[in-house]
Parts: structure tokens; C-alpha cells; sequence
């Protein structure tokens, strides 16, 4: 007997728990920038809490919030370059948000309305994947493309843990690694598939090993470290530029919210388990490292939360003076020449909503 090949599986953490840092600061994380992430990261949780409170009230519909996430799309959306192109899923508010896509967009998306999908912002970037795993298949094919172009871009795909139990993210990983393409993949593992926990999942120890069977690297990231998110992908996302190759990174996270506002993890999360986990919460964990470098204090907070609150408000007047659009109009964009079967369907709903 003869062993044939070794693995093992890295995991990356800038900043612990008790905002120390464990690790050499990389040359990004000047007080500056860590501000302008930490700043990112309040909008987004300022953001969060006003959508669900509108989809409690009626004004939208299912939302899914990112509350205890945010170092995981903030990271991630201050990785990507302008020319590089992010596939997502649903939960990605803040990387949109970073890539020029506005909250008015976001909320009219959730509201039901396709138009929130026509970014203004004019980048390449793909709108909200609904379908589990079925974006990391797009985002395949898109490097595919530039690969062909030679062109010096990378693509970054997020799912969830559960997306990884689906066989679309395996021929995903299997096709970039045969074909060496320029993709990143992001799982933010955030312990929970709507109710179903990461280990009635998968026997793996790890998801980033993953990666592994299609012939790659993959690694964890400590997903409460905005730091080490922003390090680990934006290092992934030079390789894929500027080497052709592929990587996994696995982000741990915790859910700290319902998987969507249409469900209720209290039938099956664990009483106490997020009390516990949010004790590893991002945002604190920067604002006190940012304290300790002395350029954070509470006169600069409440300015925050005030500036944060204004914008978020602005953006829901804006959301809110939008017509809403009829129901017919989802036939409009189904075809070049609608077929007369449809031509009749979007007629009746026509009639019957006057």
C-alpha cells in the first residue's frame, strides 16, 4: 500500500473574537479603509431592518435578511474589481450595493417587481439567483467566455451551505477545474439550508474540501473577520485574473435571523445557539478594533447610525413613489411575438384586474 496524493484544508482569521488581531494586518486595512468597510457593514444591517420591517407591513414581500452576515458581502464586494463579474444568489444586499446597484432597486425586486433586476449601475454583473445552485453553473459559463477572450477578469459566485448538496455546484467546480477557469466560489456557510443544519447536510468535515474532487484549492474563512474575508477573496480573485485558476473558499458565518421572512427557525434552531454565536458578531468586532486604534468613537457611531438611517429612509421614498406595475406586464418580456395562447392568459388577467 502507498499513499498517492495529500490534502488539507487552510483556515484563515485576521481578526478573533475579542477584535485582536491573530495575524499580520494585510497592506488594505489602513484605519481608512477598515472604516469605509465597517461603514458599509452598518448600511447594510441599517438596511436589513428597515426591508424586513416593510415586508412585515405589507410593502414587500419574502426578504431575506443578512443580519450577522455582513462581514461576508462586505468582504467579498471590496474584493472584486470593477471589471470583474459577480453572479449571486439572494442574499447578496451588500455586494450589490458596493457594485452600484441601489436600495430602491433592491427593494423593488423583493417587491415583486422584475424591473429591481435592471441594474442602473451598467455593469456586467447578473441579477438575483433564486434557483438553489444554479448560479455557479453561470458563472462557469461566464469565465468559459473570458477565458476564450483572454481577458484579464475573474467572476465570483456566492451560495449557501445547502447549494452545495445540489448537483449544480458540483459540475460547476468540476467543469472550472477541468478547464482551469478564472472563478471564484464562495460558499457563506451560514450553518443552516432553511431548516435543515450543516451537518444533517454532509459527513464532510469541511465543504471547502470540496473542492478537492475537482482538482482545486479550497479553504475556510472566519466569516465574522471582514478582514480576512477581504484578504482571502480578493487574493482568489488576482489568482483567477492573473493564473486562469479557480478557487473555493468556504466563509462561516451564522444565520442570525429566519431564513427568509417566510419561515420560522424557532421549530428548529436550537434554543441559546444564536445568543451564543452572537457573541462573534462582525460588526462589533471591527467597531472595537477600530476603538482600540483610537479613529472610532460613540459620537462617531451615533453620526453613523444617523447618516445610515437618512440614507435607507431616502431610498424607501424613492422605492415607494414607483408605480406599480400591472400584473399583465409579466407577459411582456416572455417572447419576441407573444403566442396567442398567451396573447389570450394576458388579456384575461388584464380584465380581470381592471
Amino acid at each position: 500500500m502507498e499513499i498517492v496524493a495529500h490534502f488539507e484544508i487552510s483556515y484563515y482569521q485576521t481578526l478573533n473574537q475579542a477584535s485582536q488581531l491573530v495575524s499580520d494586518s494585510p497592506d488594505f486595512a489602513t484605519p481608512d479603509h477598515l472604516i469605509h468597510l465597517y461603514r458599509a457593514m452598518v448600511l447594510n444591517r441599517v438596511f436589513d431592518t428597515k426591508a424586513i420591517a416593510l415586508q412585515r407591513t405589507g410593502k414587500i414581500g419574502t426578504y431575506p435578511s443578512t443580519r450577522g452576515q455582513e462581514a461576508v458581502f462586505v468582504g467579498m464586494g471590496d474584493a472584486l474589481a470593477k471589471e470583474d463579474v459577480f453572479v449571486p444568489y439572494y442574499r447578496d444586499t451588500a455586494v450589490l450595493l458596493q457594485r452600484g446597484v441601489t436600495m430602491a432597486e433592491i427593494l423593488l425586486y423583493w417587491s415583486g417587481d422584475e424591473q429591481g433586476n435592471c441594474f442602473s449601475s451598467g455593469s456586467e454583473d447578473l441579477p438575483f439567483s433564486i434557483p438553489v445552485g444554479s448560479q455557479g453553473l453561470l458563472a462557469a459559463g461566464i469565465a468559459t467566455a473570458l477565458k476564450i477572450k483572454k481577458e484579464k477578469r475573474a467572476v465570483l459566485t456566492v451560495c449557501g451551505d445547502g447549494a452545495t448538496s445540489e448537483g449544480e455546484f458540483y459540475e460547476a467546480i468540476n467543469v472550472a477545474g477541468v478547464w482551469g477557469l478564472p472563478v471564484v466560489f464562495v460558499i457563506n456557510n451560514n450553518q443552516w439550508a432553511i431548516s435543515l443544519s450543516r451537518s444533517a447536510q454532509t459527513a464532510a468535515k469541511t465543504l471547502a474540501q470540496k473542492a478537492i474532487a475537482a482538482g482545486f484549492s479550497g479553504e475556510q474563512v472566519d466569516g465574522n473577520d471582514v478582514i480576512a474575508v477581504r484578504e482571502r477573496v480578493g487574493a482568489a480573485l488576482k489568482k483567477a485574473r492573473e493564473e486562469q485558476v479557480p478557487t473555493l473558499i468556504e466563509i462561516l458565518s451564522y444565520r442570525h435571523s429566519d431564513h427568509t421572512t417566510a419561515d420560522d427557525a424557532s421549530r428548529y434552531e436550537p434554543t441559546g445557539m444564536r445568543d451564543a454565536e452572537w457573541k462573534k458578531e462582525p460588526i462589533q468586532r471591527l467597531r472595537q478594533y477600530l476603538e482600540g486604534l483610537n479613529v472610532w468613537n460613540p459620537s462617531s457611531e451615533e453620526k453613523l447610525q444617523e447618516e445610515c438611517v437618512a440614507q435607507v429612509e431616502e431610498a424607501v421614498n424613492i422605492f415607494s413613489s414607483i408605480p406599480l406595475r400591472s400584473p399583465e406586464t409579466m407577459f411582456d418580456h416572455l417572447y419576441e411575438t407573444l403566442p396567442d395562447v398567451y396573447v389570450k392568459q394576458r388579456e384575461q388577467v388584464r380584465s380581470d384586474h381592471e
